[in-house]
C-alpha cells in the first residue's frame, strides 16, 4: 500500500516563497495523476493543482495559478509544489494525494484520491 509524506511547510510574510515536496513509498506510483490539496480552518478541503502520471498537463485553482507551480519525478518518487509570491490566504494545511486511477485524465475532485499525506502546515503572516 502506498503511503505519502509531505515536508517543506513552514511560517513565511506575504510576498515569500515555499517548496512543499510529497514522497511517496510502499506501492504504485508513476502510472497515476497526483495532487495538492489544502484546507484552511473552518473551511472545506479544496482543490489546489494536480499533475498528470507522465509529469505532464498541470492544472491549478484560479486561485494560485501564476504562483505555484507542481511537478514530480517520477524516478524519485516525489511530487513538488513550489509557491511564490503567498499570500495570508494561502495559510492553510496542505495534503498530497494520489488519483485512485491509473492513467486517467485529471481530477479536481478530491473523492478520486485514495491515498492521502498526513498533510504540512502552512502560515503566511502579513
Amino acid at each position: 500500500q502506498v503511503q505519502l509524506v509531505e515536508s517543506g511547510g513552514g511560517l513565511v510574510q506575504a510576498g515569500g516563497s515555499l517548496r512543499l515536496s510529497c514522497t511517496a513509498s510502499g506501492g504504485t506510483f508513476s502510472s497515476h495523476n497526483m495532487g495538492w490539496f489544502r484546507q484552511a480552518p473552518g473551511k472545506e478541503r479544496e482543490f489546489v493543482a494536480a499533475i498528470n502520471w507522465s509529469g505532464s498537463n498541470p492544472v491549478y485553482a484560479d486561485s494560485v495559478k501564476g504562483r505555484f507551480t507542481i511537478s514530480r519525478d517520477n524516478a524519485r518518487n516525489t511530487v513538488t509544489l513550489q509557491m511564490n509570491v503567498l499570500k495570508p490566504e494561502d495559510t492553510a494545511v496542505y495534503y498530497c494525494a494520489r488519483d485512485s486511477r491509473p492513467y486517467a485524465g485529471i481530477a479536481l475532485t478530491s473523492y478520486l484520491y485514495d491515498v492521502w499525506g498526513q498533510g504540512t502546515q502552512v502560515t503566511v503572516s502579513s
